[in-house]
């Protein structure tokens, strides 16, 4: 069975076409590589190089040194609160646990957080677990402390920061 010239033209064609359509294929691979890598430069955060970090640290090295804590930014106009743990009006088996920060107008007033602190806790204590069901109630429990805070502190404080809310 030998091929015919007509065969054997053929299948260098098929062969030709398939060698083609690989290089084609490989050559467009790259280019959209090559686009990728590029948009990602482009898009991507820059990032300070080690040296740069390394110089603006304090402590060398990037890392807390065993024993220290970290320092955290704390605004100026910021009270962070002690935990709020208190029982439910309903069902009285039930805990809540609230750490809040106030947001001052001015300069924080610590005998001020104090009284609102107490104040949140007296509240806290009138709230059944129906109330503050759901992202809504969270809503409603957010928004009534903070019209309490807005009162008790005559306005020195602008908002309150819900930092943890545990139900237990």
């Amino acid at each position: 069975m030998a091929d015919t010239e007509e065969e054997i033209a053929e299948k260098g064609k098929g062969r030709k076409t398939r060698i083609v359509t690989i290089a084609i294929v490989l050559v467009l691979s790259l280019i959209a590589a090559g686009g990728g890598w590029m948009l990602g430069g482009i898009l991507a955060p820059q990032v300070d190089e080690p040296e740069e970090i390394a110089a603006a640290d304090p402590h060398g090295g990037g890392e807390a040194k065993k024993g220290e804590p970290e320092e955290i930014k704390v605004r100026e106009n910021l009270l962070p609160l002690e935990p709020i743990t208190t029982n439910l009006s309903y069902p009285s088996d039930n805990w809540i646990r609230i750490e809040v920060s106030l947001v001052f107008s001015g300069e924080p007033d610590t005998e001020m957080g104090d009284v609102i602190q107490q104040d949140i806790l007296a509240y806290l204590r009138t709230v059944s677990l129906q109330q503050i069901e759901g992202p809504r109630g969270f809503q409603y429990l957010r928004e009534d402390l903070n019209e309490r805070v807005r009162l008790r502190s005559k306005g020195s404080v602008n908002d309150i920061l819900m930092r943890t809310f545990v139900i237990e």
